[in-house]
């Protein structure tokens, strides 16, 4: 599917800047040099996005293509001048929620789960449909958040077993309603966040996040960032957005990993 003619009117209406790409390599990449290069060009919730992207980027330098037209890639910058930079690892997760709850908005009444795999991949039916990557601009309080979301990719072109989409699930995608819902509960969740100075649990993000995280009660197995695995029950979500998980009556706090649901 290429851009619709009449764009993305209800993002728009939401945010200060959409820039929109035929093709590019990766929107995040590119939102970041913009943003870095001429940052008053790029205020808070301006957006890039695509629908061809051909060197998307994940978590744990992971990278993947996707077949032109059957994803939505886009990237928000947000500012954060409330947010402490100690609370700032709360932005992947708000994002991942804002987006579960975009997602879940759409899907109403179809009988299809949504849910949040921490931090931040939206499942649906337990299969992934979104994955999100959160990159800083050093030395300012911006942030660049990227999303990846299967719209229109067909059940063959679904890159591995534990994927989905909506076309997958006999579902159409409203890509302007889907992105412009995103836009405005992010912006609300961080507007919260800075009202409380950083505090996730005070502004009733961290019980937020955690209703709608399905890895919560879950045995995990997860692949931390220097290659070991932590095997165990995903307990809860602490005060500085990690996932504890509970091994032997032995709690540990795992800020960043890969997590397998063990079923």
């Amino acid at each position: 599917m290429p851009i619709p003619d009449e764009g993305f009117p209800r993002t728009a209406a939401v945010s200060p800047r959409v820039q929109v790409r035929e093709r590019t390599g990766s929107t995040n990449a590119d939102l970041l040099a913009a943003a870095a290069a001429d940052p008053h060009e790029w205020p808070h919730l301006s957006v890039l996005l695509t629908m061809d992207q051909t060197a998307g980027r994940g978590r744990l330098d992971r990278s993947w293509t996707t077949p032109p037209g059957t994803a939505v890639a886009v990237s928000v910058l947000v500012r954060t001048p409330g947010v402490p930079a100690a609370s700032r690892g709360w932005v992947p997760l708000l994002a991942g929620a804002a987006m579960t709850r975009a997602i879940a908005t759409q899907l109403r009444g179809s009988g299809h789960e949504v849910g949040l795999k921490w931090p931040n991949d939206v499942l649906i039916d337990g299969l992934k449909v979104c994955g999100i990557l959160a990159e800083a601009i050093p030395g300012t309080d911006a942030i660049v958040v990227g999303a990846g979301v299967n719209t229109r990719m067909s059940p063959a072109d679904l890159p591995v077993p534990t994927a989905t989409s909506f076309a997958a699930l006999g579902l159409e995608a409203d890509e302007d309603a889907l992105l412009a819902d995103y836009l405005l509960a992010l912006d609300e969740q961080l507007r919260a966040l800075a009202t409380t100075h950083g505090d996730a649990g005070a502004a009733g993000l961290r019980g937020e996040v955690e209703a709608l995280c399905v890895t919560l009660g879950q045995q995990v197995a997860v692949t931390l960032p220097g290659g070991d695995m932590l095997f165990g029950r995903a307990q809860r979500i602490d005060a500085d957005g990690r996932l504890v998980v509970v091994t032997a009556d032995v709690e540990t706090a795992v800020s960043a990993g890969d997590v397998v649901h063990v079923r």
